[in-house]
């Protein structure tokens, strides 16, 4: 199935839309996790916190979702397919690995962090907060050129569907000459 061109941009803006949310959102969260692991100050690092479990709860997955999806829809639409090219493939592989960690890693670890200060405790490990954000930035950054700069080739799958669509068509009822 193709996506007609409508369909096609549409799809596209969504996918840059959500997937550029996600990389601010993750930014947005390391900056927050830099403050409460730095801070002196109680109140600071509560606020920290909140403000994480506000995004990680509420935006993150959405967009991670959003993102997954839209670029699932592109590549099944489109030329690229999902498994004709090692750039897409390593594409999707790394938002289906990253949004698994968001729910999974990142916001548990944000949630503990909260517990632990709402009660009036420290944050129990600074890395708690940090280490979520800088892997999702990193593999978002990554991911962001290999969109644009599309590296690799073809899988071999996707060669074999290349020179199988090169390949002229045998036409049974003619008769080839030999000289």
């Amino acid at each position: 199935m193709k996506l007609s061109r409508p369909a096609r941009r549409a799809t596209l803006v969504v996918h840059v839309v959500a997937s550029a949310s996600w990389l601010g959102l993750s930014l947005g969260l390391l900056a927050l996790g830099a403050t409460a692991a730095s801070s002196g100050s109680a109140a600071t690092v509560e606020a920290s916190v909140r403000a994480m479990k506000l995004f990680a709860d509420w935006i993150l997955l959405p967009a991670a979702l959003l993102t997954l999806l839209s670029g699932l829809l592109l590549s099944l639409g489109t030329q690229w397919g999902l498994a004709r090219h090692k750039w897409v493939y390593t594409k999707f592989w790394l938002t289906l690995a990253t949004t698994t960690a968001t729910v999974f890693a990142l916001r548990p670890g944000v949630n503990t962090a909260v517990a632990a200060v709402s009660s009036g405790g420290p944050l129990p490990d600074p890395g708690d907060v940090l280490f979520g954000p800088i892997v999702s930035l990193t593999a978002y950054v990554f991911m962001t050129a290999l969109s644009v700069l599309k590296p690799w080739g073809p899988t071999r799958r996707g060669r074999r569907l290349r020179s199988a669509a090169r390949a002229p068509a045998a036409d049974p009822g003619r008769v080839r000459r030999t000289a």
